[in-house]
């Protein structure tokens, strides 16, 4: 895509339009920033079949070609919003130092970050959601998301085997086992809150049913790990 790129730019003045174009690759890592904080959006509302290249350059103020400029094609984007709604989730979590608490208390609090993040982050769901309606086929093709997430297991595994050691926990569970059990009862409240809010009369979203549904979900799983 580089030699298009040079031709474009010597042929400034026969093709008015690529003089805009340009310029904003003087400060690519905002304009790429900006492109996948609508993509993003894009992609959770309408999947990767329903969203329109066209409309999230609209949105930027770029154009298609700048967009397949830095990210190859419509599914490179998708892949890279996925890379990266992953790796803000991990970023947030390496910042809670749960290497200074107890190792229960430490527990209780990446339950309760987890289950805030998935709350206030319903584009994150929604991208998963729909990423597994594709059958992970986009994520299986990341050079990054295995070793993105390698440090969620690595937190759990330290703080499990702290509390067995002290005597808080039972031995003989799965880090990633804990951890998908954290992911499952904190994700459902956004991705089912309209389904099972109809259904059983009970609204996920407003503060006192997701004060108390925090509180459960945390009580459960600090229930299944304690000794």
């Amino acid at each position: 895509m580089n030699e298009p790129v040079h031709s474009r730019r010597q042929g400034v003045r026969a093709r008015p339009l690529a003089v805009k174009e340009p310029t904003r690759t003087n400060d690519p890592e905002r304009t790429m920033a900006n492109i996948m904080e609508v993509a993003m959006a894009e992609f959770a509302e309408k999947g990767l079949a329903g969203a329109r290249i066209d409309e999230i350059a609209a949105a930027t103020h770029t154009s298609k070609r700048m967009i397949y400029y830095y990210f190859g094609s419509k599914e490179g984007l998708y892949l890279a919003v996925l890379e990266e709604s992953y790796r803000r989730m991990r970023e947030i979590e390496g910042q809670l130092k749960l290497d200074d608490l107890e190792p229960e208390a430490a527990l209780r609090r990446l339950v309760e970050f987890t289950f805030d993040h998935h709350a206030g982050n319903e584009t994150y769901i929604r991208l998963v959601v729909s990423e597994n309606m594709n059958r992970g086929q986009f994520l299986a093709q990341s050079k990054s998301i295995q070793q993105l997430n390698v440090p969620a297991i690595s937190s759990i595994h330290k703080l499990y085997e702290r509390g067995v050691a002290s005597g808080a926990f039972r031995p003989g569970l799965d880090p990633i086992d804990i951890h998908a059990s954290i992911s499952a009862l904190t994700f459902f409240n956004v991705s089912n809150r309209h389904t099972f809010g109809l259904i059983f009369k009970r609204d996920f979203a407003t503060q006192a049913v997701a004060t108390h549904r925090r509180a459960a979900v945390v009580d459960m799983v600090v229930r299944f790990v304690r000794k």
